[in-house]
């Protein structure tokens, strides 16, 4: 639907991924009558995903865009109003909170904050040309698909190091590219991979290239010392471990943000946020674990959590 000039809800939702939709679709069964505000690009991460095979309920896998389209009508069918605006200001300082967005002006009761992470690319051209076609950003997602195959990871620090140690389980061999001569993770992480046969350690490398027209075929590494082209990695798939960002900017200033801009939360075994009424799923709060079950779980809590806080504080 489109959104009117002003909107009051109880309960305002700021994300349309499996944490938004989650938490809109427990709110809307609590008859809190949830606004979510879905952006532009409704979805969040799966909709760049083609397979999911994880996420429990698909025994035959599905696609990220169907699955996210599935929680939308699930949400939809207990009353959760579905806005295609993006938020680009918010006022926390005082109930109701009011949320601007592109579109329209939002207020509610109570927030909560679903707007996930993006995970960074090399921004090569090829490299958006074959995501999702052998490029990804998360080997617990996709590296099943990869079995028995030659694959690389990009990145020095500890998630590097675990996806490649994680794809090592499934994969022939892991090809692990750095630009620098030094790691910079954990020392035992380093241990771990430089032990690991199964990897080999590409230093002073990057990729300038991803090779393929329909799916990956390789990739084209430059020598960071000496700009050298022309070495070749033969790889099916690349998987990005050079962290992600969290859609944070517009709560700078309002909540607590750690040093890579993911929301602080008080108690891990909740949803408060540090501004009372105000509740963060997903993403946008977990640099862990970074799955749709995960951000569908915290949705969840969200809801649960603000449902309960509104029923004491009105």
């Amino acid at each position: 639907m489109q959104p009117d000039k002003q909107n009051h809800t109880k309960v305002l939702i700021l994300g349309a991924g499996p944490a938004g939709y989650t938490a809109a679709l427990y709110a809307a069964r609590a008859n809190l009558e949830p606004i979510v505000l879905a952006g532009p690009e409704p979805g969040g991460q799966l909709t760049t995903t083609t397979d999911v095979e994880n996420y429990p309920g698909y025994p035959t896998g599905v696609s990220g865009p169907e699955m996210m389209e599935d929680f939308r009508k699930q949400a939809e069918r207990f009353g959760t109003r579905v806005v295609y605006d993006l938020g680009t200001k918010v006022d926390l300082s005082k109930r109701p909170f009011t949320v601007t967005g592109d579109s329209g002006v939002y207020t509610c009761d109570a927030l909560i904050i679903a707007t996930g992470a993006t995970a960074k690319y090399l921004g090569l051209e090829s490299e958006q040309r074959l995501r999702n076609k052998g490029v990804t950003a998360c080997a617990t997602c996709d590296g099943a698909f990869y079995r028995d195959q030659d694959v690389c990871v990009i990145g020095g620090g500890d998630t590097a190091m675990e996806e490649a140690q994680f794809l090592t389980r499934m994969c022939r061999s892991v090809h692990l590219i750095h630009r620098r001569d030094t790691f910079r993770a954990s020392k035992i992480m380093q241990e771990r991979t430089l032990e690991n046969p199964k990897i080999k350690v590409h230093w002073n490398r990057q990729v300038v290239e991803v090779l393929g027209d329909d799916e990956v075929k390789g990739v084209r590494l430059k020598n960071t010392q000496t700009g050298d082209e022309q070495e070749v990695l033969d790889v099916t798939g690349m998987f990005l471990a050079i962290g992600h960002q969290p859609n944070t900017k517009i709560f700078e200033g309002q909540l607590k943000l750690d040093d890579a801009g993911y929301l602080v939360l008080p108690d891990r075994a909740s949803t408060y946020t540090e501004v009372p009424g105000v509740f963060a799923a997903g993403d946008v709060s977990d640099k862990i674990y970074r799955q749709a079950i995960t951000a569908a779980g915290t949705g969840c809590m969200a809801a649960i959590d603000a449902e309960r806080w509104l029923a004491e504080h009105g």
